[in-house]
């Protein structure tokens, strides 16, 4: 695999994570509320730092 392939995988999986993130919002339920903001937002946090390292090396 690719540099830029790579790179796209890891934006689109940052992405996810925001998707993670707010779907709470969107289902309406409380009860995995906060695992699901917790899983969302290391998910996207994660992803982007090891996009940002993979854009740096170019």
């Amino acid at each position: 695999m690719n540099r830029s392939t790579l790179r796209m995988v890891m934006t689109i999986l940052m992405y996810a994570g925001v998707g993670v993130f707010l779907l709470p919002y969107v289902i309406g339920k409380a009860s995995t509320g906060p695992l699901l903001m917790l899983v969302g937002g290391l998910m996207s946090v994660i992803c982007g730092l090891l996009r940002c390292c993979l854009m740096d090396r170019e």
